[in-house]
This record gives C-alpha cells, sequence and structure tokens, in this order.
C-alpha cells in the first residue's frame, strides 16, 4: 500500500518586503471586482502560500463584508494588518488602492483631451451599453443573495419607489432600511437573519503560517487605549486634510467639498459600489455638477476596465470635476484633476483603513449577533432597489441620448441586450464583455461616418 502523501510544512515566517511585494503585485492584477479580486487572494494566500488558513480567511472576509467600504481592499488590508501589524495593514491596503489611481489618473487624462476623436468615441459608444446591462446583471446578483423572503422583497421595492418616485436621498434610504431591519430582528428575528457564510464547506490546504489555533498576536488583541489611538489617528488625520483644504481654498471651494462629499460617501457603501453609485450620482451630478450623467456612464465604464475595486470610479468623478473647476487655474488643468483624484481617494477609503485597524480586534465580539447584521440586511435588501434605479438611469441616457423628446438609439439597445445575454446566460467576464462591445462600438461608428 502506498504511503499516504505528506503533509506539507508549515511555511517559514513571511518578512515584511516580501509581503510589500505581493501586495504590489496584487494591485496590479486584481481585476474582476470584489469576487475576483477575493478569488485571487484566495488562490495566492490560502492555497498556493498558506500565509493564512481557510477558516481565518472567511472569518476575516465575513466581518470585511459587514462594514460599509470594498469588501475586497479592506480583506487586504486585515490581513496585512494581521500579519505585519498597523503598517502592514496600511501598505497593504493603499497598494490596493494607488495602481488603480495612477492608471484612472492616466485614463481620465485621455478621456478629457481626446474623447471626441472618433476612435474614443467609438470605443465608449459600445462601453455604454454593456455598463448598463452590468448594473442590471449586479442588481439581479444582490438581489438573489440579498432577497430570501417577502420582507426583503417589499423593504427592495420601498427603495426603488423612494429614489425613484419620490427623489429620496439615499442616506435617508439607508437609515430607513437600517430602522426596518433592527425592528425586524426584534419582531421576525428568522427573517433578518444573514445567509450562510462563504464557503461553508472549508477546505484544507495544509498547516498555514496563521493557522486555525494560531494565537491571536499581542497587537490585535483588543485594548481600550488601542481602539481609542486608532480613531483618535484617524480623525486627527481627517481633520489635518480637511483644515489644509479649507485654509487655502476655502471651506465652499471645490476640493473642499469633494472631501467632504466623499467622507459621506465613504459611510454608505454598504452592498459594495454599486450601490453608492446612486448616492455619488446625486451628489456629483445634481448636487455639485462636477461631472455630466455621460461622463459619469464613461466613468463607471473605466473603472469596471481596471484593476482595484470598482469604488475607484470616484477618482475619476474627483479628476474630471477637478479639471472642470479648474482647482489649480486654467494653466494647471492635469495637475488640478490629479489633485482633486487624490483628495477624492484619500477621503473615501480612510475610514475602511480606521474599520479595519479599529475593530479589527473586536471581531469575534460582533460577528454572527443579530441586533448588529439584521440592520445591514435589511440595508443590502434596500440596495437591490436602489440599483435597479441606477439601471433604469444609465438606460436612459444610453437608449435615449438626447432625452425621450429624441430619438431611440436601436443600436445602442441591441449592444446593451447582446450584453445582457452574455451576462445572464452564458457568464462571460467583465473585460471580455467590455472589450467586445467596444470592438462593435468603434466598427459602428467608422461605417456610420
Amino acid at each position: 500500500m502506498p504511503a499516504p502523501p505528506a503533509m506539507p510544512a508549515v511555511p517559514a515566517p513571511i518578512g515584511f518586503a516580501e509581503a510589500f511585494r505581493f501586495w504590489l503585485k496584487l494591485g496590479f492584477v486584481s481585476f474582476g471586482g470584489p469576487a475576483g479580486q477575493i478569488a485571487i487572494m484566495h488562490a495566492e494566500l490560502v492555497e498556493r502560500r498558506r500565509w493564512i488558513s481557510e477558516a481565518r480567511f472567511l472569518h476575516a472576509l465575513n466581518y470585511c463584508m459587514l462594514l460599509p467600504g470594498p469588501e475586497a481592499q479592506q480583506l487586504a488590508t486585515y490581513i496585512g494588518w494581521l500579519m505585519h501589524k498597523t503598517w502592514g495593514g496600511i501598505v497593504a491596503g493603499a497598494l490596493f488602492v494607488l495602481p488603480s489611481l495612477f492608471i484612472l489618473v492616466g485614463l481620465s487624462w485621455v478621456y478629457l483631451r481626446f474623447g471626441d476623436v472618433p476612435v474614443v468615441a467609438g470605443i465608449f459608444y459600445g462601453i455604454k451599453p454593456a455598463v448598463t446591462a452590468l448594473v442590471l446583471h449586479a442588481a439581479h446578483r444582490i438581489g438573489t443573495r440579498a432577497l430570501k423572503n417577502g420582507w426583503m422583497w417589499g423593504i427592495a421595492a420601498a427603495a426603488f419607489v423612494a429614489i425613484f418616485a419620490l427623489q429620496v436621498p439615499f442616506p435617508a434610504i439607508v437609515i430607513a432600511a437600517a430602522l426596518a431591519g433592527w425592528l425586524g430582528s426584534r419582531v421576525a428575528p428568522q427573517l433578518f437573519a444573514p445567509g450562510g457564510s462563504h464557503g461553508d464547506a472549508q477546505k484544507r490546504y495544509g498547516p498555514a503560517l496563521i493557522d486555525d489555533d494560531t494565537p491571536t498576536p499581542p497587537h490585535a488583541r483588543f485594548t481600550r487605549g488601542r481602539l481609542a489611538t486608532v480613531l483618535l489617528a484617524g480623525l486627527a488625520l481627517w481633520g489635518l486634510a480637511m483644515g489644509a483644504l479649507m485654509a487655502v481654498q476655502g471651506w465652499h471651494a471645490t476640493l473642499a467639498q469633494m472631501g467632504w462629499f466623499f467622507t459621506k460617501a465613504a459611510l454608505m457603501t454598504f452592498g459594495g459600489a454599486y450601490a453608492v453609485l446612486p448616492y455619488v450620482y446625486q451628489g456629483a451630478v445634481e448636487q455639485h455638477r462636477w461631472v455630466t450623467a455621460t461622463q459619469m456612464i464613461d466613468g463607471l465604464a473605466l473603472g469596471e476596465t481596471t484593476p482595484g475595486p470598482l469604488i475607484m470610479v470616484v477618482a475619476f468623478v474627483g479628476f474630471v470635476g477637478g479639471w472642470a473647476k479648474q482647482v489649480l487655474g486654467p494653466e494647471a488643468l492635469f495637475l488640478g484633476g490629479a489633485l482633486a483624484a487624490a483628495v477624492v481617494t484619500f477621503f473615501t477609503f480612510l475610514p475602511s483603513f480606521v474599520f479595519i485597524l479599529a475593530g479589527g480586534p473586536l471581531v469575534e465580539a460582533t460577528h454572527g449577533r443579530l441586533g448588529f447584521t439584521a440592520p445591514l440586511t435589511a440595508v443590502t435588501a434596500a440596495v437591490v432597489g436602489v440599483i435597479l434605479n441606477l439601471a433604469l438611469f444609465f438606460a436612459y441616457h444610453v437608449l435615449w441620448p438626447q432625452g425621450f423628446g429624441g430619438s431611440f438609439d436601436v443600436i445602442a439597445a441591441v449592444i446593451a441586450a447582446s450584453a445582457a445575454v452574455a451576462l445572464f446566460r452564458f457568464g462571460i467576464g467583465v473585460l471580455p464583455l467590455l472589450g467586445g462591445c467596444a470592438v462593435v462600438g468603434l466598427a459602428v461608428t467608422v461605417l456610420l461616418r
């Protein structure tokens, strides 16, 4: 009888430099949205490198999914913090974002400078209908997970009516849904219990550096002093950045208003980036007029084609707004746009770092408590209705580019329908979908010239 295969040895301790190189690489290859990014981290950190066990990985992921903000970026921050303390978390989370920021700044400049060039215009003509299908698919994907019973369907329907027909602000919808979830946890707790966690059938890939029974390292244990220090540091960083913007340009200037607006947006991202996009649209398009409705759709298309979390579309909003508002004067449009993109990114992601560094030691105390999870379950249901409204908004601007009084764009409708079939029926990936639609849009533009 052949001997059973030997169990792999425990991996050697990982130095900070090696971890830095991994997080940097991850920042450049993290395509595919949160599901794809989490899958990449699982394959690399759990299966291949065995830096962390399956159970510890999923435990961290479940916590990150309860928080506002991009869960994949927060998961990277959490694992980096667990392995190499505060600086490990900061480096892992920052490198998850910075490559996307630099790429989007460059693409945003190309978009503003050459967006009217037929080739570029043709590419975006094909991509916009695909984005409409992607948003609709996101509503379906989240809905299949969140709408588990009639109460959840009712919350989603109420959210859709509130934002579509009554123009209720997105934060008010979030607060109302959270209140409904809290009340529901007391009246009918079984209806508001969260669904099964990721990967119920956990696998073993050999002993991990941070294994199931590895004691919590000293820096990850809860103390009131450490919690207060992290919270005060986060508030201090926010206050210093906001104070600097106000001192240089004043409270009502574009950069300060961007900082304040995207701080609020960062606290509204329950359910992923698609959930907060309606709020970003309300503020950036309707209230502050940093971007137009068409530019918002184009920005989402660019965000879908770059690595990093999808919420990085805010960097595009910041760049275009900084360029349009000439925040550094008419002679420095690129620098003004780049500065605005950096400001928006800082204020959007600062809360994510605070949530992980402050809340990581409290994971065991909060995870699984229905009074804590039920409001978030209801918010996720409401998000489905809000995203459906966003899909209708995009469809209107794509299919009737001059408004209902203008002509219906039949070609855009065919591209959108084909993209929807590719997503719903064949499960095609985001990048192949956008690439194919871009080619079709370019071909149509060339043939109709």
